[in-house]
């Protein structure tokens, strides 16, 4: 999907711009009563947005699953990928579908998606990623093996667009999700990266193209 900018989607429940960013929110509200969910705007919510495969890190994926679904948030995972992996998440749904939910990958399904989500989960290189340049575009923060495109947050100066792990590994991935979710409930310090995210889809797509 070609980035589209959130203030002008009108497949989303809410618009909203770096300016604006206070109504992100209301898609995930609005997507957790699509989906039969609680109310729950402060519980972090993390979509997977790139479909799985062994290519994609599907290895990576079934390691640091238990953990990532010990701490408490939701999950959206794109229906796409190998059958192995649908197989998996279909499981996860019907046991978890208070908080497991598989997206039907439309254009319009991809666009709720982000736009709800607080951060996506890579477990692969982003680099040249559509989906990497639409979650930035959507203020969904990348939690992401380290790349050019993308610059670890840095809480003491404030700069930053993201979450990364420099090992492809269970415990390098889990924690930087954990950061992640340790930031999450500290709203200024969320937004400034949303904003990060949202400033940076330029010099992504310059990136891209070197």
């Amino acid at each position: 999907m070609t980035p589209l900018s959130p203030a002008y989607d009108n497949k989303i429940a809410r618009k909203y711009s770096v300016k604006t960013l206070e109504h992100k929110v209301e898609n995930k509200l609005a997507l957790q009563k699509e989906l039969g969910w609680a109310p729950e705007k402060r519980m972090p919510m993390l979509c997977i947005p790139t479909g799985m495969t062994e290519e994609l890190g599907g290895k990576l994926l079934k390691e640091v699953l238990p953990g990532l679904l010990s701490q408490g948030i939701a999950l959206l995972v794109l229906g796409k990928g190998s059958e192995e992996y649908g197989a998996i998440f279909t499981k996860l749904a019907e046991e978890k579908g208070h908080r497991v939910a598989i997206i039907k990958d439309t254009d319009e399904g991809r666009r709720k998606m982000y736009a709800a989500a607080d951060m996506a989960l890579f477990l692969s290189n982003p680099t040249g990623m559509s989906e990497l340049e639409t979650a930035l575009q959507y203020g969904t923060i990348p939690v992401a093996p380290s790349c050019k495109a993308l610059k670890n947050y840095n809480p003491v100066q404030e700069a930053g667009n993201s979450f990364l792990y420099d090992d492809n590994t269970k415990w390098h991935c889990f924690a930087a999700l954990v950061r992640a979710l340790e930031t999450h409930v500290f709203p200024y310090d969320w937004r400034t990266i949303q904003r990060n995210c949202m400033e940076s889809v330029g010099a992504v797509l310059e990136e891209d193209a070197e």
